[in-house]
């Protein structure tokens, strides 16, 4: 048996990160309170509906500006960014809503040790995070069974996914190629070394990566089932490529593909409709009232700008493959599309320079609310795609027309996770992660999704 390591899985880390940035605010705010002439915020029993709605908006404006991403909680100078805006608006809006929280004291110089406790803690924390967590003495250490062949891209998709994982070894289940002609920087174990490496490198889990069921010779699958009935982890990669990259790795799926799409009951049932179909109404409604603020300038910027007309249409495939017009504000010169159809790119001329800002910011997804309250489209789903490319598409990536077993979505899962898709493998990265949302459906992906979706808006990354 492997001895007893510590090691946290991606869900555990995000739980850890949000309880201590918690723990460590009110520590700080409770010592400051009474070592300092600070009396602002005190913490008694009294006064809980002030650290309540302090820890609502910690957790809230830490989720949109991006807070718990774990690639950028791994390095000081990639979270400082989300840690001073977080804070910024978190003190700007605890002192707007008074009647939830403390009057706005006398003394403005209460204003900034409320302001600089909060930082302070968060910074304090985030660094142990840093030094102690993210460290090497709590990796997750990983053995491999699988082909050489497939090597490579699975060691990347470790990488990518998380650097808490290491990989300690790799046992080769084709016997007629050498690791070292494919990969110089990890070690080759024989099927019969099984044993003594999960003891000597302290194996955490193994996940097995052989695509071909032959491969797996009777050494290894003995060895695979004396290591289970010792309690070792052992799962299947493209199981633990869903759960670390949330999306479905459909280059991996052959003809039991019945296997990875048993789809969310969410899709079925009446209550979670319901109240999609409430929110899709309410939020859409709030969304065209609210947007009138902006109208005005966009109908200028659009005369001057784009010198054309403010709205356009075009057809998009919807829930089971029925057609309707999307609308959305004009962001493309006239007659864009005269030598042809095809994608929007990078830097596209077509392009215009008031089109651009509309994209970045997402104000030319504002008329969509108007498909919503149609019920042509839904606030969070896949993105509707033009006739002529889904009839492309579905030849060149299978089950590419699954994505239209739910409504399109204004925003989705393939929207907050990857660029705007401009070529097949855009749109294959893309497919993965809807296929991923209508697989996990639910009110808590949904809200992940709307929050993600608010990051993007604030940080401009619209395209």
């Amino acid at each position: 048996m492997a001895k007893s390591s510590i090691h946290f899985n991606i869900s555990e880390r995000k739980v850890l990160l949000r309880i201590f940035d918690i723990l460590s605010i009110l520590f700080v705010l409770y010592f400051v309170g009474n070592t300092f002439a600070f009396d602002y915020f005190t913490i008694d029993k009294e006064n809980w509906r002030w650290i309540f709605v302090l820890i609502i908006y910690i957790v809230v404006f830490g989720a949109i500006f991006e807070m718990y991403d774990l690639q950028k909680s791994s390095k000081i100078e990639k979270i400082s960014t989300s840690i001073v805006f977080t804070v910024s608006i978190t003190v700007l809006f605890y002192f707007l809503t008074p009647f939830f929280t403390p009057v706005l004291p006398d003394n403005r110089l209460q204003i900034v040790y409320f302001y600089f406790s909060i930082l302070l803690a968060l910074f304090l924390w985030r660094l142990c995070y840093i030094t102690f967590i993210v460290s090497p003495r709590f990796y997750k250490k990983i053995l491999i069974v699988g082909e050489v062949s497939n090597l490579k891209s699975i060691l990347e998709m470790f990488n990518l996914a998380d650097p808490n994982y290491k990989i300690v070894g790799f046992i080769n289940c084709e016997e007629d190629k050498n690791i070292s002609t494919k990969l110089d920087t990890i070690k080759e174990y024989k099927p019969k070394d099984f044993k003594q490496v999960v003891k000597d490198e302290d194996v955490s889990e193994i996940v097995v990566a052989s695509y071909n069921p032959e491969s797996i010779t009777y050494d290894i699958y003995y060895g695979l089932i004396s290591l289970l009935d010792q309690g070792i982890p052992i799962k299947e990669y493209t199981q633990v490529y869903e759960d670390l990259m949330q999306r479905i790795p459909i280059q991996y799926v052959g003809r039991d593909f019945y296997k990875y799409f048993p789809f969310s009951r969410s899709n079925q049932n009446k209550l979670y409709l319901f109240f999609h179909r409430f929110f899709d109404i309410t939020i859409s409604i709030f969304g065209l009232a609210t947007s009138s603020i902006f109208l005005p300038f966009i109908f200028i910027g659009n005369i001057i700008g784009n010198r054309g007309a403010l709205l356009y249409t075009q057809e998009r495939i919807g829930k089971n493959g029925k057609i309707f017009k999307i609308i959305k504000f004009r962001t493309m010169i006239k007659n864009a599309e005269k030598n042809g159809i095809k994608w929007a790119q990078k830097n596209d001329v077509r392009i215009t320079p008031f089109g651009k800002f509309l994209r970045h910011s997402r104000l030319d997804e504002i008329p969509q609310f108007i498909n919503v309250l149609k019920g042509e489209m839904s606030l969070i789903g896949p993105r509707p795609e033009r006739p002529y490319f889904v009839k492309e598409l579905s030849k060149m990536l299978p089950f590419y027309e699954t994505r239209h077993v739910v409504k399109p979505g204004l925003t989705g899962w393939a929207q907050v996770k990857t660029r705007y898709g401009s070529s097949v493998d855009d749109s294959l990265l893309k497919l993965q992660y809807d296929l991923y949302y209508i697989k996990h459906r639910s009110f808590l992906l949904d809200i992940n999704i709307f929050i993600k979706t608010l990051s993007t808006v604030i940080f401009f990354r619209g395209q």
